[in-house]
């Protein structure tokens, strides 16, 4: 958390739930969050590049770290988004996606955080959204590395043009608008 007498608190969130493309596509455009940056959090190589990473070598996941301003978006409602958009219930995968670096993961930065990822995990598991198990990493926040500067807002610049985008970052940023529509930074409701 940043303080300053002249500016609002923000607060951090890293998340990792496959493809970091993904996540920033949707967490951009949530009301109340700031910035989205991809990058690499979790795992014990002092600086990972992106084909270290994609390696498994690593320990790293793909996540992306939001800066965000808890009085207009909580972090409970981050994480709300955050389950909806990806599988929380398949171990080192999303899609197509194989390898720990594609794993589901909260990195919390303080206990507050902890628990809120707790409660939010034990919600969508009591709940049965996905039918299955869920099983995400609840783990404290390591060092955060950002990903090299061509996976900086990558759905914002190719959009569809990309077949992956169109086939796998497109449907998830439409799921978020149906689901989510009252959290868009756009919506009259924000």
């Amino acid at each position: 958390m940043t303080e300053n007498k002249n500016e609002p608190v923000r607060e951090t969130a890293i998340l990792g739930g496959g493809c970091f493309w993904c996540l920033e596509a949707v967490f951009d455009l949530v009301a109340g969050v700031d910035e989205v940056v991809p990058g690499y959090c979790g795992g014990h190589v002092e600086l990972p590049g992106y084909r270290d990473v994609c390696s498994g070598g690593t320990g790293h996941a793909e996540v992306v770290k939001i800066v965000f301003d808890p009085q207009k978006v909580s972090y409970r409602e981050l994480l709300d988004v955050f389950f909806t958009i990806h599988d929380p219930t398949t171990l080192n995968r999303q899609g197509n996606d194989a390898g720990t670096q594609y794993r589901s993961a909260i990195f919390y930065h303080s206990p507050a955080q902890k628990a809120a990822a707790e409660a939010a995990c034990a919600a969508v598991t009591a709940g049965r959204i996905w039918g299955k198990p869920i099983v995400t990493e609840v783990v404290p926040a390591s060092t955060f590395h950002v990903a090299e500067a061509y996976h900086q807002e990558y759905f914002a610049r190719t959009g569809n043009s990309n077949p992956y985008c169109s086939v796998v970052v497109a449907p998830k940023v439409a799921k978020f608008r149906k689901q989510h529509l009252a959290r868009l930074k756009d919506s009259p409701q924000a």
